[in-house]
């Protein structure tokens, strides 16, 4: 791998750190730039995005054709890093989840009729989607679990079910839903989409968190009834497992990009509170044990940048960077949870009340050991490759799937 950055990746980069840095960092000590879910407010979420859109800092990992970057995505992923510096960044750049990676499994998957109606309209930024997998008491890391049911009629589908925890829903209008078809274990799924003004579904409740939520919040769906065409089936019938694959391993990972970029802004907050603040005669950064706090910090997050971008890498050639993902998924987890904890002990009170964004961060991070996986469902996935691979399991390069 060689870490360094083609210019014209580097130039990107560089103008969404100063875009961040300036345009958006400021608005977080803002009451008026938030909403009532404590994300940026929607009037100010429009103004931002044009203008992003304008420096041409917009949806990188889509083809140039569709208004995107076309960067691979071992190039979107010192970006992504640099676009989560502030709390506000990502949908800034339309490259949130859930977005984010149902464009780029649309882009992948979908035919030229799909691509034109579902997915030029989330490029565009005209309408945010959902993906509609978890069910209660159903699947959530184990998509087999599925309950959720589409029936063949005539004219399409029928779908009846519940879903829930599905983020963004709130405001979505295109959706990509999972449901089961057949009692196949390999081929029982299937994909689908629909819109927002289908009839037939409902949202039942805006699941309220403990942590900030992403615009349109983290809702349950009713399902019963819902008329699905035969042209908004995505892929083939029985290929839903197999979309899933397609979609949550590069999603995951563009997760562990945000994430680390949060981690170092929070990393960044505790250093220069920790190079101001004096405690005991000398600068609370030249204790020794305020140095082993942030220390460790800091060569966890660099740990979990490098995992994430041999895996990064490992996507880019062809493969299917399981253990590549898992591994950088927890990883990345664990070390913007041990960054955001290092920031609010070191701020003490300070961290712990409203007057930084750090507690709004600390409610967050817990979240990056559930979403995408658990960290002990990925844990026993690499322990499962290790069975099967024995000592190829540290090989070098990418195996291609």
């Amino acid at each position: 791998m060689d870490f360094s950055l083609a210019q014209h990746v580097e130039r990107t980069r560089a103008a969404i750190a100063a875009f961040v840095d300036t345009r958006l960092i400021p608005l977080e000590s803002e009451p008026s730039s938030f909403d009532e879910h404590e994300n940026i407010r929607p009037a100010l979420l429009a103004e931002l995005r044009a203008e992003a859109r304008a420096q041409g800092l917009w949806a990188l990992s889509m083809p140039e054709h569709r208004g995107g970057r076309g960067f691979r995505i071992a190039e979107i992923a010192p970006c992504y890093e640099e676009m989560n510096r502030s709390i506000f960044g990502p949908v800034v750049f339309n490259a949130a989840a859930p977005d984010d990676g149902n464009m780029r499994v649309l882009e992948q998957v979908g035919t030229d009729e799909q691509k034109r109606v579902w997915l030029q309209p989330i490029i565009d930024g005209a309408v945010q989607s959902s993906f509609a997998m978890t069910e209660p008491d159903g699947c959530g890391s184990d998509p087999s679990l599925t309950y959720t049911t589409a029936t063949r009629t005539n004219t399409g589908w029928r779908v009846s079910g519940r879903k829930w925890f599905i983020t963004g829903a709130g405001v979505a209008k295109h959706f990509i839903l999972i449901a089961r078809t057949s009692d196949d274990d390999r081929k029982g799924l299937s994909a689908f989409l629909f819109h927002a003004d289908q009839p037939g579904w409902e949202i039942v409740r805006r699941i309220p968190i403990m942590g900030p939520e992403e615009h349109g919040g983290h809702c349950e769906l009713v399902f019963d009834g819902l008329e699905i065409p035969h042209d908004q089936l995505l892929m083939n019938e029985g290929d839903g497992l197999k979309l899933t694959q397609i979609r949550l391993g590069p999603a995951r990972l563009t997760h562990c990009m945000r994430w680390t970029g949060l981690a170092r802004r929070a990393l960044e907050i505790a250093m220069a509170h920790a190079e101001g603040r004096r405690s005991f005669g000398a600068a609370l950064i030249d204790h020794e044990s305020v140095q082993g706090l942030v220390g460790q910090a800091a060569m966890e997050i660099q740990i979990g940048r490098l995992l994430t971008m041999h895996a990064a890498w490992s996507l880019d050639q062809g493969s299917f960077a399981r253990k590549e993902v898992s591994m950088a998924k927890v990883v990345v987890a664990d070390a913007l949870h041990k960054s955001v904890d290092t920031a609010l002990q070191l701020l003490g009170a300070k961290g712990y009340s409203k007057d930084t964004v750090i507690e709004w961060m600390y409610r967050y991070a817990r979240q990056a050991r559930l979403v995408d996986g658990a960290s002990e469902v990925h844990r026993m996935v690499l322990a499962n490759t290790l069975r099967r691979e024995g000592r190829d399991f540290f090989g070098w390069g990418a195996e291609h799937g």
